[in-house]
């Protein structure tokens, strides 16, 4: 069949995708079927032997199988049940004994995320060490600081990729902190009170999950609280739109009448623009803006979710088919692209320091008015002065540095190697250069 979702040719790394896949997910759950009757049997739930045939069944399950039983019946893990049974022999009336659908399904789908976040965790790591990088060896590197798109006091190339660390690794904490309560499956039955098995369930549940190596919930109704969902969208929607943050940083870098920093681009083969000959385009970082608003698309049905009617209801379902899939898969694949961006971004630093030269120093009108400050003068009487030489400056009258030799007032009170020492960029980073240090450290 020819592929219409762009995730499955476009978009996502097969390692990602394998976890996903539709007989990946019902090997899952068949995984799940055959340790629950294991652990039946240890307790004595189900005769002895039948948990070795279940067992034994699980690679003879087809999906074409399962999917015809599913057409007639109209209900997906009972095909997989009848499947399993069909397989098992004499075994096969043990098959599903005492558990309700979503016991299998959250269970499974406990595991897809188990192996799935695992992934990102990787991903992520992969992404603050590429940003710690860059923060080492540009620690030093001077250039313009901009807000509100203007001229600010100078900040360093390493600062920048020191603060995106910084925040990547926020990140790794927030999924440190929920994992644990997406790798969390149930056997708590229809309603959540176990009483399909009791007074055998709650032992059974610890066994089950023990043995898959996930946690068990506190209490459930027929299904886990899909809080647990809408907290994992909430979080890789923060991490996308903290990736869009990074890489929009870079595509602005990049503008034409900027040109301080790249991303990597083989002038060798790579095309530009397919009628501009001359285009170097960052189309990895304006790729990631756009998979961003994808994954924080998914905050909505991720939240709607979590609202069943009394102990559940199926509205959830068909959604999360999707969005679980859809949400791993992209955030995956921003976080590899991210990574592959800052791992080969390049700065400029002849662009760097010609940008620094074209402002004409007034950037540095903090620095005068600070050093004026310094020699006694009112602070607020410093910033008026300074403005006003500065705004003449800013019409291209004249240098901002020839205005204030000229101002009396400043001249009076600083020296002309003063006001040169107050204009010179590398002597008004502060602590950036200990701030990344920090953040290596820290990091490290």
């Amino acid at each position: 069949m020819d592929p219409t979702c762009v995730l499955d040719y476009r978009y996502g790394r097969d390692q990602m995708r394998a976890i996903f896949g539709a007989d990946a997910y019902l090997g899952t759950l068949l995984e799940v079927e055959a340790t629950l009757a294991e652990e039946q049997e240890r307790l004595g739930l189900i005769p002895p032997d039948h948990a070795q045939a279940i067992r034994a069944a699980v690679p003879k399950v087809k999906r074409d199988r399962v999917e015809a039983i599913e057409a007639e019946i109209r209900h997906d893990i009972m095909a997989v049940a009848r499947a399993l049974a069909e397989q098992a022999g004499d075994a096969g009336g043990s098959v599903h004994f005492g558990a309700t659908s979503y016991d299998i399904v959250d269970t499974a789908r406990a595991l897809q995320h188990r192996d799935a976040l695992a992934l990102v965790a990787e991903g992520l790591e992969a992404l603050i060490a590429a940003l710690m990088a860059q923060a080492r060896e540009h620690r030093d590197l001077v250039m313009l600081g901009r807000t509100h798109g203007q001229w600010a006091t100078p900040v360093t190339f390493g600062l920048k990729m020191a603060v995106f660390a910084a925040e990547a690794a926020r990140h790794r904490e927030r999924l440190c902190e929920l994992r644990p309560r997406l790798e969390t499956g149930k056997m708590l039955g229809a309603t959540g009170s176990g009483a399909a098995l009791h007074p055998h369930t709650l032992k059974l549940q610890a066994h089950v999950m023990q043995r898959l190596s996930l946690n068990e919930p506190l209490a459930t109704t027929q299904i886990l609280g899909r809080d647990r969902l809408a907290e994992l969208v909430q979080w890789g929607s923060n991490l996308a739109t903290s990736i869009e943050k990074f890489t929009l940083e870079i595509r602005n870098l990049q503008r034409s009448d900027i040109g301080e920093a790249a991303e990597a681009f083989d002038a060798a083969k790579q095309v530009g623009s397919s009628t501009m000959a001359q285009k170097q385009n960052p189309i990895t970082s304006e790729n990631l803006g756009g998979l961003a608003r994808m994954v924080r698309s998914l905050a909505a049905p991720a939240l709607e979710n979590n609202l069943q009617w009394h102990e559940r209801d199926l509205a959830n379902s068909s959604s999360e088919r999707m969005l679980l899939p859809h949400f791993y898969i992209l955030i995956d694949e921003m976080l590899c692209k991210a990574s592959d961006v800052f791992c080969n971004v390049q700065p400029n630093p002849k662009r760097i320091a010609d940008n620094l030269a074209a402002a004409g120093g007034l950037p540095m009108a903090e620095a005068v008015m600070l050093a004026l400050t310094r020699k006694g003068m009112d602070r607020q009487a410093a910033h008026e002065l300074v403005r006003q030489v500065s705004m003449v400056a800013a019409s291209g009258e004249a240098s901002f540095h020839d205005l204030l030799l000229a101002e009396s007032e400043i001249a009076g009170q600083l020296s002309a190697a003063e006001i040169k020492d107050a204009l010179n960029p590398a002597s008004y980073t502060g602590h950036a250069s200990e701030i990344v240090d920090r953040v290596l450290a820290s990091l490290a």
